[in-house]
């Protein structure tokens, strides 16, 4: 089946379809290289630069030709060029030149790419080369000049850098200066240096990195805080250095340096750590090419080494409890794949094979128990995490079942044969899975004696393993098969602990046991679980406890837990955002250092808001449904929209906009792409109402908005977008989003214009684009460069009338671009024939957005205005009708058009006075109650008058 092709002659991908030709990606058999060439450059020339590399590769696949493969090269690298990927662009243009030394072309592309790369002194020889072999070429010339004034510019800044870097060194290296304050502005001065590359490279060429260790091992802090941050700058994006460094320090001092006391440094080493994964594993950025290519080597045994380090460092003694947190939030960083698109996930099977057992010690840690590892609130919970984002990396059924059958393992040996202290380190490391790999953790949970143990556990008079016992148990009450044998077996039990411990730690464990098994029928109000009035009480002891502040925040946190699930009962929701103590609370605890409160925080808010996704039921299979018997889920009376949109508006009054904006700035592993997903369906539900937009800008909804759009899951990145859409809609974009941050909004936006998504989420981007498109020209390149303009023109053919109207309108205030302006004159379009057309249709909305453009187009391209006779043979009355219409906007965009093509062209000129038009124009002038189409018309005919077409009017003379 042939793939749809719009009337523009572009597919449904926005590709320009030429005739014969085949679409990139889509085999046709018989089709030659030359032909394929052929396409590339057309679409090279309709600025489809993205197509064009796709084709001329496919056909370098076809082609064998030594002299054919250059061009196709040559070719290639003005694409990169094009797409700003100048690392590809001058590998291109290499081979290019060695296949013909003499190839200006390849030559000048290639001096660009260096340009860009820094590499002036390389750029510099090819524009010889290329002067050399053209002298008369005005074009190489200028660039050479050009680059000359750009070397001097950057030898002057390297000798003021040298200086500084020398002046920085005698500082530090003075053991006479006791002058604590100039050394520590010494090595300040050097952080700053390290940010630009020439003072990095000079810092690495004068023995740096050797005084960068000193420094470390000096155990100051606010030396090895400098030193850390030094390297940071030497290693970011520079991937030889960053070996050489590696090689220099060794793995295991980078390691000791993250595991010590000092909580800045060691987040500084974090930081340094990551960036030197990022550099080792993202490759070249700044490196320079050709020989030193001999000596980088391939960095995977670096990485393998550091991963190493970091694992042990896990089940170290010495280590400090937050460098273990620092170690667990790199390797979730680093080591699972970013995307499912990436097909190697050997670094996971590796660290599952060589570190899955350390992971798990921290996860089955005690806290206070004899031997036990020091943590922090947040220890486990990121040991959770990883295990989670490890099995979630996994590709198949056996990787898997390795996974489990380690996991089985670790836990059968502390269950078997360590007696009590052996059974809770197994019991607390189900728990651990639980909140992580759940597969996982229900199949540890299931190893005989597991279950048994926890429930016997549970009426332990000691308060830590009543404490390791019931929190196992609600985390096992996840699944429904599981809850309903906890609740015939274990319900009775959590309510003993609940009514009579003495402490309240473990009371409000078995409160939130309780609040979960009550809540198993969700928002089914015709499934509850507890007697009348019970869901009611233990919500109200949640917000008791989460307002005691007496209590300590990991305690109160169980409260949150609590109500996570409780707030699925309607009446719930009603009581909890009347109880202003209760939200203020719970905001505070969301802002404090104890993250792993942040799900069940965004939980209890979707579920206030009923911002979960919910469909209504089709009315013909409820009926069915009553007629087999079968259980109808019946919706809550207080959760109609009237209730929601209620609720909705305390919440923002009790500020919950800055505790979510509080929430997205974590950077730790409990902000999970699930918690991000369920922040940014909240975001959604708040400004859904215009008039709450502003309010939630100004309290920093907006910029928490942008990182929620460009990372975590699918939907949660499409409900940010869509809520920052809303947002550009209704407000002053300039305003909302103040200085880059508007630059940022631009990609979201674009992710809604995709064919997977709703026609709701389709419109609301193309509207909130038609708003940045009108602000400047900054804003417009931005979405060129995205690659909208396709997705745009395809959304102008849409069935849907307000979709169709609003793509119309946004391609308007694109129109002001001039790659978009000569689009419309591209060779085979039908853009110019579609925006003449929709001036004529019915729809008066359409007709003003595409008269406008019109209008627009012919003013800032004249050459438009010759095409326009050519595209359709009813310009002429389209234009006609727009002069004659009611609509005294619609006149004078018809007015503007007809103004610019009189003055485009006199063989233009003639169509129009030679017919009906001169008629019209003459009545127009004279309407003194619309003077601007008036003028617009009295121009027209001045025109006329000059080419001699029409005699001046005695009146007007």
């Amino acid at each position: 089946m042939e793939e749809p092709v719009s009337r523009d002659g572009r597919d449904r991908d926005g590709r320009v379809s030429v005739p014969g030709v085949p679409v990139p990606g889509v085999s046709v058999p018989g089709v030659t290289a030359e032909q394929l060439r052929a396409r590339g450059n057309a679409l090279f020339q309709a600025g489809d630069h993205g197509a064009a590399l796709a084709v001329y590769t496919e056909a370098l696949s076809l082609s064998d030709a030594a002299s054919e493969r250059a061009v196709l090269h040559r070719n290639r690298a003005a694409c990169y060029l094009k797409l700003e990927d100048y690392t590809k662009a001058e590998a291109d243009a290499t081979k290019a030149i060695e296949a013909d030394g003499r190839d200006v072309k390849a030559l000048f592309r290639r001096s660009q790419a260096l340009q860009q790369l820094g590499r002036l002194d390389q750029a510099v020889s090819d524009l010889q080369r290329c002067v050399s072999l053209e002298p008369r070429n005005k074009a190489f010339h200028e660039a050479l000049r050009a680059l000359g004034s750009s070397m001097h510019e950057k030898m002057k800044t390297m000798s003021c850098t040298d200086s500084k870097v020398e002046q920085m060194f005698q500082i530090l290296l003075d053991l006479d200066e006791k002058d604590a304050d100039k050394k520590q502005k010494a090595a300040q001065n050097l952080i700053v240096l390290a940010r630009e590359e020439a003072g990095a490279e000079k810092i690495f060429q004068s023995d740096g990195v050797r005084l960068l260790t000193q420094l470390l091992d000096t155990a100051k802090a606010d030396l090895m805080l400098a030193a850390l941050r030094t390297l940071v700058g030497l290693c970011s994006g520079h991937r030889s250095r960053t070996m050489a460094i590696v090689a220099e320090l060794g793995a295991p001092r980078l390691s000791a340096v993250l595991g010590v006391e000092h909580e800045q440094v060691s987040l500084a080493a974090c930081n340094l750590l990551h960036v030197i994964f990022d550099s080792l594993k993202e490759g070249l950025q700044k490196d320079f090419r050709g020989k030193e290519d001999a000596v980088v080597l391939d960095s995977s045994r670096d990485l393998k080494l550091l991963i190493k380090h970091l694992l042990e460092l896990l089940v170290l003694e010495g280590a400090s409890a937050h460098g273990r947190d620092n170690a667990l939030n790199l390797l979730i960083k680093v080591v699972p794949r970013k995307s499912p698109k990436e097909s190697n996930n050997s670094l996971s099977l590796w660290v599952i094979d060589q570190g899955l057992k350390k992971i798990l010690e921290v996860g089955s840690t005690v806290c206070g128990s004899l031997g036990s590892l020091p943590m922090t609130e947040n220890s486990r919970m990121s040991a959770s995490v990883l295990l989670s984002k490890l099995y979630e990396d996994l590709k198949c059924d056996a990787e898997r079942e390795n996974f489990h059958h380690l996991c089985e393992d670790y836990v059968r040996s502390w269950f078997e044969g360590h007696e009590l202290p052996g059974k809770l380190r197994a019991i607390q490391t189900v728990s651990c899975l639980l909140q992580g790999p759940s597969d996982a953790g229900n199949r540890v949970l299931e190893l005989e004696g597991i279950m048994d143990s926890v429930l016997s556990l549970c009426a332990s008079v000691s308060e830590a393993h009543q404490l390791v016992a019931v929190e196992a148990l609600i985390h096992a009450a996840d699944k429904a098969k599981r809850a309903s044998f906890i609740t015939a077996n274990g319900v009775s039990l959590l309510k003993e602990i609940y009514k009579h411990s003495e402490k309240d730690s473990i009371r409000i464990r078995a409160l939130v046991g309780l609040c979960k098994l009550g809540s198993a029928g969700g928002t089914d109000f015709s499934m509850k679980q507890f007697a009348e009035g019970s869901t009611m009480k233990l919500a109200k002891q949640c917000r008791k406890w989460l307002c005691n502040e007496a209590i300590d925040a990991g305690t109160r946190r169980w409260a949150v837990e609590g109500l996570a699930y409780l707030t699925f009962d309607a009446d719930v929701k009603e009581e909890f955002v009347e109880d202003k103590a209760a939200m203020q609370a719970m905001f505070h605890l969301a802002k404090s250092e104890d993250r792993s409160v942040l799900y069940a925080v965004a939980s209890t808010l979707v579920n206030c808001t009923n911002s979960y996704d919910h469909e209504e039921p089709d009315p013909q299979m409820l009926e069915l449904a009553k007629y087999a018997k079968q259980h109808i889920p019946e919706q809550h009376p207080k959760d109609k929209p009237e209730f929601v949109k209620r609720r909705v508006r305390k919440l923002l009054t009790a500020g919950v906009v800055s505790a979510l904006a509080c929430m997205v700035k974590s950077e730790n592993p409990a902000l999970t792409n699930s918690c991000r997903e369920l922040i940014s369906r909240l975001f959604l539900a708040l400004v859904e109402e215009a008039e709450d937009r502003g309010g939630v800008v100004a309290q920093g909804g907006g910029k928490a908005l942008i990182p929620l759009s460009l990372e975590g899951t699918e939907v949660g990145q499409t409900k940010a977008a869509q809520a920052l859409a809303k947002i550009t809609i209704t407000s002053n974009p300039e305003m909302a989003f103040p200085g880059e941050r508007i630059y940022e909004v631009v990609r979201p936006l674009v992710s809604l214009l995709h064919l997977q998504r709703t026609g709701l989420e389709n419109f609301e981007g193309l509207m909130a684009l038609t708003n940045l498109a009108g602000i400047s020209e900054r804003l417009r390149q931005k979405i060129l460069k995205e690659r909208a303009v396709p997705m745009i023109e395809g959304y102008m053919f849409e069935e849907h009338e307000l979709i169709r109207l609003a793509a119309t309108e946004c391609m308007c205030n694109m129109a002001m671009s001039k790659e978009v302006q000569e689009l419309f004159l591209a060779e085979g379009s039908d853009r110019l024939k579609l925006m003449v057309l929709y001036s004529g249709e019915e729809d008066e909305k359409l007709r003003r957005a595409a008269s406008g453009t019109l209008a627009m187009l012919t003013a800032l391209h004249p050459p438009i205005c010759k095409r326009i006779p050519q595209v359709t043979v009813h310009w002429l009355e389209i234009l006609q009708a727009l002069l004659l219409s009611p609509s005294a906007e619609l006149q004078h965009r018809g007015a503007v058009v007809v103004m610019n093509m009189m003055a485009a062209a006199r063989e233009v000129a003639e169509q129009l006075i030679a017919s009906e038009m001169l008629e019209i124009l003459s009545v127009l002038a004279k309407d003194k109650d619309k003077p601007r189409v008036a003028e617009a018309a009295q121009e027209s005919l001045a025109q006329a008058v000059a080419y001699g077409l029409i005699k001046p009017n005695p009146e007007q003379a």
